[in-house]
């Protein structure tokens, strides 16, 4: 049962949910709730039980996903959905995906205070595993709710259990075969607008004294190779020298800052663009005295345009083509991982950034360089917005500071949103 009341206060509701859902999946560091585990489905349970206590109607689609309704006075038209995703990655923060089912909630919560009644159905949408920490596949919630999941993705083992996807999403009785057929299992001609709030999982806003609040210009597309081989030739440190070396280590080196030095270029021609070698790793055999011979890193490119991440694509592989040639080594790439970058509505966008204007709320527009279920949604058609809010210490850590004022003016402007929104 939800342990909230009805006589607290917006930011006293939001902080008793935040602490409750902390309480439940705290791990040795952090929060860990698995996309598709007993413990996500028992936050989901947990979180519409305060549905229940607002009166809202309750559906659970076939991938999942909760939906909560506050009904409108014309059901007629297509709803106005806000929320966002109840799962973590592992020893993760608290905030990343609920605040914006809290954010919808307090709106929700709000409006029957109130005694508001908007013109159309307004929706608390709450997604399953839309992290990709466990299975190595991100969105699967909004995926499967668009009916776009893949067989191999049912296949994806998990991180440590071995058993799959698919077998994951069976154990919450749901069949994962309808998920791949193609078509969605809910009629997205029903949803007006999508709007996500969501910690922003950089410094930018935190950074500011004022504009505290962002409104998401679009989320950043990315090309990743999880694995880059460099062959060269293992010898004694002491007994090769320079001219004889097929240094591994030293031929990634100097890759990775010929292209350190090529993304400043394009920052320089105002390219959206950003670059990551989050792993990179020698032979299990290397050795202080061995010049080493085998060294593999991953690749993470993003950008707001395609053609900006293939172009610096071409960069890499151009690159390591020359520095293998004057080396003696060998570059092998793994097959790409594409994303496609996604585009918010600009008019539901615009919408947000009169709202925050007219109700003096300072706001900013800023890139999200993660990913979001937001962009499965608007690439289905689906017109949706994000609302940034300030968040420290970073995201995908056990350390996300959130401060509960910030996040109550980025619900505020949603629930503004939600109530001007047919006016």
């Amino acid at each position: 049962m939800a342990q909230t009341s009805g006589s607290q206060t917006d930011i006293e509701f939001a902080g008793a949910v935040f602490d409750h859902v902390r309480g439940m999946s705290a791990d040795v560091e952090g929060v860990t709730r698995q996309g598709y585990s007993p413990l996500e489905t028992e936050v989901l349970d947990y979180l519409e039980g305060i549905g229940r206590e607002l009166s809202l109607e309750i559906r659970r689609d076939a991938a999942g996903n909760v939906w909560m309704t506050l009904p409108g006075e014309d059901r007629t038209l297509p709803a106005f959905v806000a929320g966002s995703h109840a799962d973590s990655v592992p020893q993760g923060g608290n905030y990343d995906g609920l605040a914006g089912i809290v954010a919808a909630l307090v709106a929700a919560r709000r409006m029957r205070r109130d005694g508001f009644t908007p013109k159309r159905d307004f929706t608390v949408l709450m997604m399953r595993c839309e992290e990709s920490s466990f299975f190595g596949k991100a969105y699967v919630g909004s995926l499967g709710m668009m009916g776009r999941l893949k067989a191999s993705d049912l296949a994806l083992k998990h991180r440590t259990t071995g058993r799959t996807l698919g077998e994951y999403i069976a154990a919450c009785g749901l069949d994962p075969q309808r998920l791949t057929t193609g078509e969605p299992v809910i009629d997205p001609k029903r949803i007006a607008a999508f709007v996500e709030l969501h910690i922003e999982q950089g410094p930018t806003l935190t950074s500011q004294k004022t504009a505290r609040t962002g409104i998401v210009t679009g989320i950043r597309g990315n090309i990743r190779h999880k694995e880059v081989r460099v062959a060269g030739e293992t010898a004694h440190s002491g007994a090769v020298n320079k001219e004889y070396r097929h240094d591994a280590v030293l031929a990634a080196a100097r890759l990775l800052s010929r292209l350190d030095d090529k993304w400043d270029e394009y920052l320089r021609k105002g390219d959206d663009l950003v670059f990551t070698v989050g792993v990179i790793k020698t032979a299990s055999t290397a050795a202080i005295s061995v010049i080493p011979g085998h060294v593999t890193f991953t690749v993470d490119m993003r950008s707001l345009s395609a053609d900006t991440c293939r172009a610096f694509h071409d960069e890499l592989t151009a690159e390591a083509a020359k520095i293998a040639e004057a080396r003696g080594v060998r570059f092998e790439f793994d097959a790409p991982l594409f994303t496609a970058p996604a585009h918010v509505d600009e008019k539901l966008a615009a919408r947000l950034e009169e709202t925050a204007r007219r109700h003096g709320i300072p706001v900013m527009r800023l890139a999200s360089g993660a990913g979001h279920d937001s962009a499965v949604l608007g690439n289905d058609g689906i017109p949706v917005a994000m609302i940034f809010v300030a968040n420290q210490n970073g995201s995908h850590n056990p350390h996300e500071a959130m401060e509960l004022p910030d996040f109550m003016t980025g619900a505020e402007l949603l629930w503004r949103t939600a109530v001007d929104f047919d006016a």
